[in-house]
């Protein structure tokens, strides 16, 4: 007897913590999912300061040397899905630098002047999580000297703060049909406008 009563009060306290449990449990789930938002379009406004970067960059005596390129960026973004976004990405390299088109034929490698080019590309964007988005998109370089045609591709992650502000870090590769390729790196901040 004095067996089953031992017995019967662990069972209660046991059936007790678990009952508890399960009651927390799905209190955390209730919470997590009111404060989790239901998704909604809104757009974006991001600029970012960069570095670009072009490995076949020449000095003033014609030397291969790896520009690094002081530049800004531009974005806007449309998010139409939870996953998924589109945009306009201008990039705006803020000083003239000389550069060897590579993609040419062997006749036509030569050395040709950038004056503060500017980089425009309509990106579309996925997003498998809140913070990680990776691009894809056309563009253009366009300078006096002359424009180019562009694919452009990136990751970025990002990182909400309160009131529809996010910081985000950038990595993109810029490859200009029948010119030169660049790669740059950036830092920006963005406000999230609409539904969000």
């Amino acid at each position: 007897m004095l067996y089953l009563k031992r017995y019967f009060k662990k069972s209660s306290l046991i059936s007790l913590l678990f009952c508890l449990t399960c009651i927390y449990s799905s209190q955390i789930t209730a919470q997590e999912n009111e404060e989790k938002k239901t998704f909604s379009t809104h757009h974006q406004i991001g600029i970012s300061i960069n570095h670009v970067h072009v490995f076949e960059g020449r000095d003033e005596e014609g030397n291969r040397e790896v520009l690094s390129l002081p530049a800004w960026g531009v974005d806007y973004t449309f998010q139409f899905h939870e996953k998924w976004a589109i945009g306009l990405h201008t990039d705006f390299i803020i000083e003239k630098f000389k550069v060897e088109k590579v993609y040419g034929s062997q006749k036509d490698k030569e050395t040709i002047e950038r004056s503060y080019p500017i980089a425009p590309a309509l990106i579309g964007i996925y997003k498998p999580n809140e913070h990680w988005s990776f691009l894809l998109g056309f563009g253009g370089e366009f300078a006096k000297e002359e424009d180019f045609f562009l694919t452009r591709a990136g990751v970025e992650y990002g990182y909400e703060l309160p009131k529809g502000w996010e910081i985000f870090g950038t990595v993109s590769y810029d490859f200009k049909w029948n010119a030169y390729d660049s790669w740059g790196i950036g830092l920006g901040i963005a406000k999230n406008f609409g539904g969000k």
